[in-house]
């Protein structure tokens, strides 16, 4: 096969077999293919887009690129399932939902990324928590999805290699908002850990990257339906990123949300209903559920009586983190000097959060990226940010900000409230999770 003709017969609108996307994915790893003939591809695909056939062909292609996880030979009680969410700002589900769904009976190997844009990263939260070893090998990974129920790591270097060096391509070559690409990028890792089913949180609303309806229903339909062709039961609830979705946002913040939230210490009411809603659909999928409402209250059951919370605490000390990290967060965590207010600029009702802003300003205090390179300050952070519908005073600010110094904190404090719309009236509240795609596996 010639790259070149692989690349014409795209650009000029046809479909290309599994075989032809094979041998460009397998060349891009191996030097075959060059980096320029793999940005011609992407931007090919870019414009022409890609049949059902086609994204499960890329993505199969991506997956074998690397290293496939196998979980038989450990003769796990349970499923192996996972959940991947497109991000946003405040969403800590994570930590919260992976030891809730390994304490009702499943296992969940996740593989979670780092923050890049608006967005914060599962994997640097995690790196906020003393020793915690956020990119064991496999066969400690292996170790503490079996010995805790659940392990929330980076991905490796072993598994889909190819992803990594495409999404190189893509971003240098604005090509990373193809849904195909997209598809085939989330995928291929969670094809690669073996999984037996998958529930994705495509989110939605001013702090996602998908920021209408439309746009994230066509990515929740593309996921659920390549995922599903290639093997792997799936479905996608789409849920609103109208606004943070813990009451905190940043790293060492947010750890210490999901501490407050396992122990039953404070659980922002959005932030639950998300939690729990993802675990009935990760119990339904993996057969550990007959309907939504028992998934549901076996997901609350979990958290309610400590299982989650001890899940959560085993999978930390395994991965060589504090084993009192959920009695004494304050001993562990990192905190910032400046601690601060964040007052409205008048009174009123919290009418709209240009949740994305909201990011950008936890970027700019430190604790995010602008490029892959940048290190993050895991203290700085927003606290006690106020929801929509949340009447605001000078007495009752928008947030706290935490801060390395004033001058930032001052900084962070404007963009907060340039972020924020202050009306006389709060609006209708809505529910977080907006649609279901796709079937369930299990009857």
């Amino acid at each position: 096969m010639l790259p070149q003709e692989i690349i014409r017969k795209k650009r000029d609108g046809g479909t290309l077999t599994a075989a032809e996307i094979g041998f460009l994915i397998g060349g891009l790893v191996d030097g075959r293919v060059t980096e320029g003939q793999v940005a011609a591809l992407a931007m090919a695909i870019f414009f022409r887009g890609m049949t059902l056939d086609e994204r499960v062909g890329l993505t199969e292609a991506m997956m074998r690129s690397g290293t496939v996880l196998e979980w038989g030979d450990l003769g796990l009680p349970g499923p192996v399932l996972d959940k991947h969410s497109t991000g946003g700002v405040g969403d800590n589900v994570s930590l919260m939902l992976a030891p809730a769904v390994a304490a009702c009976g499943a296992f969940v190997p996740m593989i979670s990324g780092r923050g890049l844009g608006h967005g914060g990263g599962t994997l640097d939260k995690l790196d906020s928590i003393p020793g915690y070893v956020s990119q064991p090998d496999i066969g400690l990974f292996r170790k503490v999805v079996r010995e805790a129920g659940c392990a929330i790591i980076g991905q490796t270097a072993d598994l889909a290699p190819a992803d990594k060096r495409l999404y190189a391509i893509r971003d240098v070559t604005a090509t990373v908002e193809s849904v195909p690409l997209i598809t085939a990028s989330i995928l291929s890792k969670k094809l690669a850990a073996g999984l037996q089913g998958l529930v994705m949180d495509v989110k939605t609303g001013s702090g996602a990257f998908m920021t209408t309806l439309e746009e994230a229903r066509e990515l929740a339909e593309s996921l659920a339906a390549v995922a599903n062709q290639a093997g792997l039961p799936t479905t996608a609830l789409i849920t609103a990123m109208d606004q943070p979705l813990a009451s905190a946002a940043g790293n060492a913040v947010e750890v210490q949300n999901a501490v407050d939230f396992l122990t039953g210490e404070h659980r922002d009411p959005r932030l639950l209903e998300v939690v729990v809603a993802l675990g009935s659909e990760m119990l339904l999928i993996g057969g550990l559920a007959r309907d939504p409402a028992e998934g549901g209250s076996r997901i609350r059951r979990a958290l309610d009586d400590g299982a989650a919370a001890e899940t959560f605490s085993r999978m930390v000390v395994a991965l060589g983190g504090p084993a009192d990290l959920l009695a004494r967060p304050d001993a562990h965590l990192p905190a910032a000097p400046v601690i601060a207010p964040v007052g409205a600029e008048r009174a009123g009702v919290v009418a709209a959060i240009d949740t994305r802003a909201v990011g950008l300003a936890v970027i700019a205090l430190g604790g995010g990226r602008t490029r892959a390179e940048d290190r993050i300050d895991p203290a700085v952070g927003l606290t006690q940010l106020a929801g929509v519908g949340t009447r605001v005073s000078s007495d009752d600010p928008l947030c706290l900000v935490h801060a390395r110094n004033t001058d930032d904190a001052e900084t962070a404090a404007r963009a907060v409230r340039l972020a924020y719309t202050i009306g006389e009236t709060a609006p209708e509240s809505a529910d977080p999770v907006l649609a279901r795609i796709g079937e369930h596996a299990a009857s």
